[in-house]
């Protein structure tokens, strides 16, 4: 009976082979990225996720158990330091001996330059090229004497945020800082100073497209006994990208031509590949406030030409919205470029962009 059960453990521990196989440790800066990477990682493992769901990835406190993922991780997959400048020290510190993909860098992937000024143009959307070849775009040199101080400001600001992950590793407060009322006297105060592109390159559905397979690519590298399951989740991935692709275009067809202006400019992937540009940005990033002139600029915009919809997003001042939209009929509808308040998974990603498609389309 005992050689029987020898035997049968010998089978079992041969056919279970992959299923035994070590899967890596993986950690994911931001929810989308999180989502890209569990849809790759369904059926074998899960991803964790760094930067707490809901909070602000410009200025951030790692919790303890936040570290540790780092600390542990085999694999990081972030969007880079365009997005988020503290996270390098602390990748360089904690996970010094994990493999790190930066997809903003990653072959294929389309990157846009930063827009300036409050007011867009349609051939502002022209403007993106392919991987590094976005740095030879005009316009960007040619930046506002305002814009320029603001870097030398935020450049100081993160500095001393460097700082302060130097002096306190891993051992930060057990709670995220995402409260941006830290910004206050920095007028226009912004995040996107590391760096010539905007990095909320996610919202394009062609790069998370090319992800999946950068992706997929890492994971096999590092775990060669699970890379069919890794590449096939990636296939399935990208087939269910394309028939999302042709979903919000049919959601945005009705409204197609009408006039939206965004709380903050990160969303012009989005608006790039569904040919639907938006008029104009309240404020200029993710960590800006903006200044009474930029704000009087949208103020005439959408009094005078049309403006439907003024999106604004959960986590930014609601009077701000007010006031631009203040006398004019156009109409207000909360949009989310991170997902705050889906669940975690492979599915968060479709469904964060199919959500914004909708309040989209429901505000025009």
């Amino acid at each position: 009976m005992s050689r029987k059960l020898v035997a049968l453990g010998s089978i079992a521990s041969i056919l279970g082979g992959t299923a035994l196989a070590e899967v890596p440790d993986v950690a994911t800066d931001v929810t989308p990225v999180h989502s890209l990477v569990a849809r790759v990682m369904e059926g074998v493992g899960t991803p964790e996720l760094v930067i707490a769901q809901g909070a602000s990835p410009h200025e951030y406190s790692l919790r303890p158990s936040e570290a540790r993922a780092l600390q542990d991780a085999d694999l990081v997959f972030w969007i880079g330091e365009d997005l988020t400048p503290w996270m390098e020290n602390s990748i360089e510190t904690l996970a010094e001996g994990a493999k790190v993909i930066s997809l903003l860098e990653s072959d294929g992937t389309e990157l846009l330059d930063f827009r300036e000024g409050a007011l867009f143009e349609a051939h502002d959307h022209d403007s993106h090229g392919h991987g590094d070849e976005g740095d030879d775009h005009d316009g960007h040199d040619d930046a506002h004497d305002d814009h320029a101080e603001e870097e030398e400001h935020a450049h100081d600001d993160h500095d001393e945020h460097d700082e302060h992950h130097k002096d306190e590793g891993h051992e930060h407060d057990d709670h995220a800082e995402a409260d941006h009322d830290d910004h206050d006297g920095h007028d226009d105060h912004h995040g996107h100073d590391h760096g010539d592109h905007d990095p909320h390159a996610w919202l394009s559905v062609e790069n998370a497209s090319v992800w999946l397979n950068t992706i997929a690519a890492a994971l096999s590298a590092a775990d060669p006994d699970n890379a069919g399951t890794y590449y096939a989740n990636a296939a399935a991935g990208r087939e269910e990208l394309a028939q999302l692709v042709g979903e919000i275009g049919g959601v945005l067809e009705p409204v197609r031509g009408k006039r939206f202006v965004v709380f903050h400019d990160a969303y012009q992937y989005f608006e790039t590949d569904f040919d639907f540009p938006a008029s104009g940005a309240i404020s200029l990033s993710d960590a800006s406030d903006p200044s009474p002139a930029r704000i009087a600029e949208i103020q005439e915009r959408v009094a005078n030409e049309g403006i439907a919809c003024v999106l604004s997003e959960p986590q930014y001042d609601q009077k701000l919205v007010a006031t631009v939209m203040d006398g004019t009929p156009a109409k207000t509808a909360v949009i989310d470029p991170l997902g705050v308040d889906l669940e975690l998974g492979p599915n968060l990603y479709p469904q964060l962009l199919r959500n914004l498609a909708t309040s989209l389309a429901g505000c025009l």
